[in-house]
C-alpha cells in the first residue's frame, strides 16, 4: 500500500543555491511520515501515551532531480517489508511532471521508550505503517 502526502516547496526550504538543501529532504520525509501515521491513529500523543513509537535505524537517500521554489510535490510512503522487529520503508518525492526528485530507503523499528529497546509492533502500529489495512 502506498500512502501520499502533498507539499508545496516554500522559501524556508531553500538553500543559497535556490534549491532544497539535502538536510531539508530528511525533514520533509519525516513530516510526511508523521502526517501519514497520525492520520492512521498513531501520532505524537499516542507515542507518549503508550511509551512506544518508531525509530529509524538506517537511511539511504538518492538525489535524482532538483526541487525548486513553489513546486508542488507528492511524497509517497510504501512499506516494503516488516519481519519481526524490523521494517523497510521506501519514500519518494515526486515532482508534478512525475519525475522522482529523491528516493529514500530506510530501516525502522518499533521502540519501547522505557525499556530502551526494539519490540514487536503493536496492532495499532501495524495499522499506522500500512501492515494491517
Amino acid at each position: 500500500m502506498i500512502s501520499e502526502y502533498k507539499l508545496l516547496i516554500r522559501e524556508h526550504h531553500l538553500d543559497s543555491y535556490g534549491h532544497v538543501n539535502n538536510a531539508t529532504y530528511l525533514n520533509l520525509f519525516e513530516e510526511a511520515r508523521w502526517e501519514i501515521i497520525t492520520s492512521r491513529g498513531y501520532g505524537y500523543s499516542k507515542v507518549h501515551e503508550t511509551g512506544q513509537g518508531p525509530v529509524i535505524l538506517d537511511v539511504n537517500m538518492k538525489f535524482l532531480k532538483e526541487l525548486k521554489l513553489r513546486e508542488t510535490i507528492t511524497i509517497t510512503l510504501e512499506l516494503e517489508s516488516y519481519e519481526g522487529k524490523i521494517g523497510k520503508i521506501t519514500q519518494r518525492m515526486i515532482k508534478s511532471d512525475g519525475d522522482i526528485a529523491c528516493e529514500m530507503k530506510m530501516t525502522m523499528g518499533f521502540f519501547d521508550l522505557k525499556a530502551r529497546k526494539l519490540i514487536l509492533p503493536s496492532p495499532e502500529w501495524k495499522i499506522a505503517v500500512g501492515l494491517n489495512t
